[in-house]
Order: structure tokens, then C-alpha cells, then sequence
């Protein structure tokens, strides 16, 4: 009760008043929530209610249907995020006509300006804008992707683990939590020991288990975080599939069990993660098409991607798919030279500039101590050269211990021995968990979502020597700055066609810290050495 109270004030202090701020009435970006009372009850409502619809009618006309959801007995709702100030109507359409608590049911309520300091109510929503390959708030200002995986936190932690997680994110830099919220392979129940649903062919939902799932993804949005919530786990793997009910459900089942989600979440600040750790291509890509377009296909909240399977990426099959908004791709977990070279020479290097623009981001790249064998170095190379193969958008974070939401004496389901397994409340404190939050904030100092990659300005890749000495370079269009990552020291040779001078600083990403570089300038190129026996980072900005 006091961390709760506590929680309260912090959030006061913040400037939070997303939700509502008297009956019937909300601000701007915030989540306006309407219940229903149904005349009747109903055996299966996911089945014998084939459509419950809210039309809401902005101030200025314009009209945005949405999802009503079931949420017990005779308890339905409707959740939606009003992006205009003013006076708001609505009215209710149900498939049911004869059921008057459900169909034709009108109402009004008041949008407030939004007076909050957490950017993504005063800025708003999350879109893609035309043309881009990052994220942007509604207002124009790019938004850096900076996720945590914590597959199990939202289903596992109470209420204070949670707080004390996210708490910690916001202080480490991070933007994005990515969550699953169904039972699947490495979490069969929630922490009362139940499921999202159950059967399969005519499935059911439980909406005891949402309302708890509920808080959660309320407190990653209180936090001024988006919520990345996975909606349908699917990897077909011999071991714990029959918990992934993106690969076992039918599809038709599929479809309504993600529609449902969509619906209860859907007045959140997310980006949907439509699958999880799937495989979108070839065999089962055409299913994979047909539940993005039935969930996603009209008009629909939030933004989508998809989390494929290790070393997989879905660029060029789902170019056309309009629903898609984010390309995610896994590079998985490793530091062998076929999982080095995928990254930095791989599809999404060689692809990015041929496809439809999009954000394209690493989901899953090295997490931290998995096989006690990933070190704080590896995941920082992984996540910068993810960082650089493509235009900028965004990096996840994981550690073994995170995303199972391990405690001491616990075991990962259906993932091995898990002894020796750093606890998550330790895990977030780990050097690479800190050190991706550096990652973060240095970008931000800088024009991100303007830098290209320029592998042609390198006059020499050590990488193709040795794959592990791999430098990533980008540059903005006006040759105004360029960024580069090093692994290892050694000595970069740039062309410098123009015969510009730069400032030139390292970035220190295991401590944080910036020294100047020395720029040795020849004819139309320059080089630098950089300064320790680590991975720096060289930021060149023209004078």
C-alpha cells in the first residue's frame, strides 16, 4: 500500500493525467474506458457476439470505430485514445440488436488538453511517418526504440517487482518494454495460476487473467514507456509448442484471440508484436499474412511488427503488407562468424534501400549471460552493429534473467538447467543492461534518423579480415556527420570526398564517457585510432 501511494506521488510529480480527470472525461492521448451492461449473458461471448463496435465522433467530424471487449459475466467495455481536444459522442453497434445494453447506445465525454510531461502523452502516439525508416511522435519528433525483453514480467512479477523494474528502465534510458500476454513456451500460467485462455478450434476467453495483465501494461504506460505487448507466441519447436498459440491455434482462432487483445489494449500507448520467435516465410507465411491482415487489416490502434525466429528476418516476403509497420528481425544469440556476418552482411544490410521504407530493428539480438557464455562486450557489439547495418530506429535489450523473470531456486521452462542463472532484480544491473541504456542516450545527443549506412566510405573493412573487427559507419546525406563503430582498437580510414573537417569525439560506451579524437586529414580522406583496448565509438561532426 505505501510503494503503491508512493507510486502515486512520483507520478504527480511527473506531470501524469493520461487517464481520466473526472467522469466522462479524459486528456488528450490519454485512455478514455466506457462499460457496458449487456441485457443478456451469453455461453461463449467471443463466438456469440460477432461484432460489438464503439463509433466515437471527434470534435471536428471525424469518425474512429473500435473494438468493444467482453471482460465477464455481463461486464463488457470499450478503451480508446482520443487525439482531439473537445467534445467527444459515441454509440454502440452490437450484432445483437435485441441486446439494448450493448447496441445503440450513445454518449459523449470531454477531451482535455494534455498538461503531463511524459512525452508520449505530450506528444502523442506513436505513428510511422511516410517515407521513414524510424518511429515518430504524433507531433513530429522521432522516437528512439530502446526496448527490454521481459517476456515474463507482466505474467510472473507482483506488483512491487514490477514498479521496481520499470522504475529502473526509465532511469537506464529505456523507452519500450516488449511483454508476452497469453500463456506460451517459457510461462504455462500467470502468477495466480491461470491462463489467457483455454481450447483450441473454439477457444474461451478468461478475463480474470486480463484484468491482472491489465494493471501491469497500465504501470509500463504510467512509466512513460510503450507498451510492446507479444500477442501470439509461435515457434514450432518440439518442445513446449503446445504453449504457442500462434503456431498450434487455428487461424480463424488466432485472429479472435489477438482481435480481443487489440481491443482491451488498444486505448494503451503499444506497438503490437503480432507474433513471437515465429516462422513467418515459406511454410507458414501465407497464414501468417492472412492473421496480419484479419487482426490488423482495417483500421486498428498502435503500431505492428513482428518478432521472427532466430537468425530470420521478413523483408522482402512482407514488403506488401501493409499492416506491417515495424520489419523486426532476431539475430539470436551468438558470437560466431554466421551470426556476425548475418547481421553486418546479411539481408538487412544488403535489402534495407530496395524495400518500402520502414523502421527496421533488431528484437532479439546477444542477451546478456544466456549459456553463461554472452559477456556485456558481446551484446554491445551486436547491438551496435544491428544499430548501424540499417538506417536508425531502435535496439532491444535482453538478459537470461530477465525475460524469465527468474528468481533464486527458479527454472526457465522449457529451456534447460537454469542453475547459475542471475536473478532478474540482478540482472537489470548487469554492465550490458546499463550500458544499452548509454547506447540510448548518446544517440538521442544526436540526428539519428538522418543517418544512412555508408560501408562505401570505409577505404579499408577490417571486418572482412577478421569478422569479429567488423566497423559500421553511417552518415547523414549532407556528409554533416558521420558515426562509426569500432570493436576493437584499431585504426579507421575513412574517404572524405569533400574534404571536410570535422570535430571528432569518442564515445566511451563501457564508462559513458566522450574524449576528443584526433583527425589526421589527407587527401580526400581521414583516419583515427581509437584510444583502448575496447569498442569505442567515433562521432565526426563537421565544423
Amino acid at each position: 500500500m505505501m510503494r503503491a501511494k508512493a507510486l502515486t506521488l512520483v507520478l504527480a510529480l511527473w506531470g501524469y493525467s493520461a487517464v481520466c480527470i473526472a467522469a466522462d472525461a479524459v486528456r488528450q492521448w490519454g485512455r478514455y474506458e466506457k462499460q457496458f451492461a449487456s441485457d443478456k449473458s451469453y455461453d461463449n461471448p467471443l463466438y456469440d457476439v460477432s461484432q460489438f463496435v464503439v463509433e466515437f465522433t471527434s470534435p471536428t467530424g471525424r469518425a474512429k470505430r473500435v473494438n468493444g471487449f467482453w471482460d465477464g459475466g455481463r461486464d463488457w467495455r470499450v478503451r480508446f485514445c482520443p487525439d482531439e481536444v473537445g467534445t467527444w459522442t459515441f454509440v454502440s453497434q452490437c450484432s445483437d440488436k435485441a441486446n439494448g445494453g450493448l447496441h445503440g447506445v450513445n454518449g459523449s465525454f470531454e477531451c482535455a488538453p494534455q498538461n503531463g510531461r511524459l512525452a508520449i502523452y505530450a506528444r502523442g502516439s506513436l505513428v510511422r511517418p511516410k517515407g521513414a525508416y524510424h518511429l515518430a511522435y504524433r507531433d513530429g519528433t522521432p522516437f528512439f526504440w530502446c526496448a527490454c525483453t521481459a517476456w515474463n514480467g507482466a505474467l510472473k512479477s507482483t506488483e512491487e517487482e514490477w514498479i521496481t523494474y520499470l522504475q529502473d528502465r526509465v532511469a537506464n534510458g529505456y523507452t519500450a518494454i516488449q511483454f508476452v500476454t497469453t500463456q506460451w513456451r517459457g510461462c504455462d500460467v500467470d502468477s495466480a495460476g491461470e491462463v489467457a485462455f483455454t481450447g483450441s478450434g473454439r477457444i474461451r476467453i478468461n478475463p480474470s487473467f486480463f484484468r491482472r495483465l491489465d494493471h501491469k501494461v497500465d504501470q509500463v504506460n504510467e512509466h512513460g514507456l510503450i507498451a510492446a505487448p507479444v500477442l501470439l507466441w509461435a515457434l514450432p519447436v518440439s518442445t513446449g509448442r503446445e504453449l504457442s498459440p500462434g503456431y498450434y491455434l487455428p487461424e480463424d482462432e488466432a485472429i479472435l484471440l489477438a482481435r480481443y487483445m487489440v481491443a482491451r489494449y488498444g486505448g494503451h500507448q503499444v506497438v503490437w508484436i503480432l507474433g513471437g520467435d515465429g516462422r513467418y516465410i515459406d511454410e507458414y507465411e501465407q497464414r501468417w499474412k492472412n492473421i496480419g491482415k484479419g487482426v490488423f487489416g482495417e483500421e486498428h490502434p498502435g503500431l505492428v511488427a513482428q518478432h521472427p525466429h532466430g537468425q530470420s528476418w521478413i523483408g522482402r516476403q512482407y514488403a506488401d503488407e501493409h499492416w506491417l509497420d515495424i520489419v523486426g528481425y532476431q539475430s539470436s544469440h551468438s558470437n560466431a562468424q554466421g551470426t556476425i556476418d548475418w547481421i553486418n552482411k546479411g539481408p538487412m544490410a544488403n535489402d534495407w534501400d530496395k524495400l518500402p521504407a520502414r523502421p527496421i530493428i533488431n528484437l532479439e539480438p546477444n542477451y546478456e549471460e544466456i549459456g553463461h557464455r554472452i559477456s556485456a562486450q558481446n551484446v554491445r557489439n551486436a547491438s551496435y552493429w544491428s544499430l548501424l547495418a540499417t538506417p536508425i530506429a531502435g535496439i532491444t535489450y535482453g538478459a537470461n534473467g530477465i525475460w524469465p523473470w527468474i528468481r533464486p531456486g527458479e527454472e526457465i521452462l522449457n529451456h534447460g538447467n537454469s542453475s547459475g542463472v542471475t536473478p532478474w532484480f540482478e540482472s537489470i544491473k548487469l554492465p550490458g543492461s546499463v550500458q544499452i541504456g548509454y547506447l540510448a542516450r548518446m544517440i538521442q545527443t544526436l540526428p539519428w534518423w538522418r543517418y544512412r549506412p555508408c560501408p562505401e566510405r570505409l577505404l579499408e573493412q577490417p571486418g572482412d579480415k577478421v569478422y569479429h573487427h567488423f566497423i559500421s559507419v553511417a552518415k547523414t546525406d549532407d556528409h554533416d556527420s558521420v558515426i562509426a563503430y569500432l570493436p576493437v582498437r584499431q585504426t579507421i580510414k575513412l574517404s572524405n570526398p569533400l574534404n571536410l573537417r570535422y570535430r571528432g569525439r569518442w564515445f566511451d560506451p563501457v564508462k559513458n564517457e566522450y574524449s576528443t579524437a584526433e583527425i589526421v586529414y589527407g587527401l580526400n580522406r581521414l583516419e583515427a585510432t581509437s584510444p583502448a583496448d575496447q569498442d569505442f565509438v567515433l562521432i565526426l561532426e563537421r565544423q
